[in-house]
């Protein structure tokens, strides 16, 4: 397919000037109209302009100083739509009544208003956040998946549409499609954004997290969405782990190649690259965080898939239907299990002396077509463990997809993660031109 949109992310540019959100809303709203009929990042809305217009005066009447106006004043943001905002419908790429879906507005959203930003609009999901892809195509090639289920907020930011959008990853909804989009993508550690306010997948792996162009958009929005954040040293000096076997055979060809390719350019800028073994258990890990999920996922939607059954996709009917299948004795079973698996994990990555993962961020590039969103496989082992991950886009040949590389910390070192990619970022942002 013929591709008519120039991906162009938007740094996260901040301004206390009223004329100047003004400016920004009209540019979010023509790049909108111009390109969002062939990439269907967002969810139509009739009067999106006159909202966030009057939503730019009710900000400007909240914070009348301009020297004390908060860090995202006038930054349009995409929310992605399994996530409450007041005044804007939540339909989680369903056909089941957005009434019986309602809530009250996302915590998370709190926090962008509490901060200045402007809510842009709902970026399309797969259907609950689960498999059946939503309408949203890759910027970089029309004709391919941007991932999910996150898929209209990373193709938002890819797209200039918005400097910054909101996600969420049950396994790798974050990652994948940042990875598949050529942006930058954060997914906290577990529990770091309260998830209250959002149609839950699996309770016990949902987390929120937000695309931006690079590090620095991650770096304004991080201390305000996620809760406790600290300051810390630059990331200088930091080990980087390579956790070879049987998950990193997960990558295809062209994955396995660019990998090797980024990993050279970090050892020629003398980073500390350590190959470790890890993940021997791959497959159990998987087959565990099978079972947790697809049962709380059927749990999660009882009650609305027993009254609106018409309203649901044929992947989520199976994938609600395999989560019923599972009893409670074997979910109990699975979680303790989990709790087995992460304290061996926590033993070997203390002991291997690495501080940050580096691998690909998803099994290759974007897969070609609409009809599903490509796989989360390289995602899940972390996700699974509830650490903190991002991905960075990476160097890639002329015409070729984007393929981001994955950084993960450790459990709640969500500050030092950043700072340590940053070194990363400088060492790959000039090898991408």
């Amino acid at each position: 397919m013929e591709n008519l949109v120039r991906p162009r992310p938007l740094a996260v540019e901040t301004s206390a000037d009223d004329t100047g959100v003004r400016d920004r809303i009209a540019r979010t709203c023509d790049r909108i109209e111009a390109v969002d009929g062939a990439v269907a990042a967002f969810v139509g809305e009739p009067n999106r302009r006159g909202r966030m217009l009057a939503d730019a005066a009710a900000i400007s009447a909240r914070w009348p100083d301009p020297a004390a106006r908060p860090p995202l004043y006038g930054i349009p943001v995409g929310i992605k739509d399994i996530v409450h905002v007041d005044g804007l419908p939540t339909k989680a790429g369903s056909d089941v009544p957005p009434e019986v879906l309602a809530g009250p507005q996302a915590t998370v959203v709190d926090r962008l208003r509490d901060a200045g930003a402007l809510i842009a609009g709902k970026t399309v999901t797969a259907e609950f956040a689960v498999l059946a892809p939503g309408p949203t195509r890759n910027p970089h090639d029309l004709g391919h998946t941007p991932g999910g289920s996150s898929s209209g907020s990373a193709a938002a930011v890819a797209a200039g549409m918005v400097p910054l959008a909101i996600g969420t990853q049950t396994v790798g909804s974050m990652i994948r499609p940042g990875a598949f989009c050529g942006v930058t993508a954060f997914k906290p550690t577990y529990g770091r954004i309260p998830t209250d306010g959002v149609i839950p997948n699996a309770t016990s792996f949902d987390t929120l997290g937000v695309y931006a162009a690079d590090l620095a958009g991650i770096a304004v929005a991080a201390p305000i969405l996620c809760d406790g954040w600290r300051e810390v040293a630059d990331g200088l000096g930091a080990v980087f782990g390579v956790p070879e076997g049987p998950y990193l055979d997960q990558a295809d060809d062209i994955a396995t190649r660019a990998f090797a390719t980024h990993v050279a350019l970090l050892e020629k800028a003398g980073l500390d690259v350590r190959r470790v073994a890890m993940f021997d258990d791959f497959e159990h890990i998987r087959a565990t965080q099978f079972t947790i999920n697809r049962h709380e996922l059927a749990l999660a939607h009882a009650a609305w898939y027993a009254a609106h059954p018409e309203g649901y996709r044929e992947q989520t009917v199976k994938a609600v239907g395999e989560g019923r299948a599972i009893s409670p004795a074997q979910y109990a079973r699975a979680r303790a299990e989990r709790e087995a698996i992460r304290a061996r994990f926590t033993e070997r990555f203390t002991a291997s002396g690495v501080d940050v993962w580096i691998a690909p961020a998803a099994p290759g590039t974007a897969p070609e077509g609409i009809a599903t969103t490509g796989s989360a496989i390289m995602c899940l082992p972390w996700s699974f463990l509830g650490l903190p991950s991002l991905t960075l886009p990476t160097p890639r040949p002329a015409g070729a997809l984007p393929i981001g590389l994955q950084l993960v910390g450790a459990f709640g070192a969500d500050e030092e993660l950043l700072s340590r990619a940053a070194a990363v970022e400088s060492t790959l942002e000039p090898a991408r031109h």
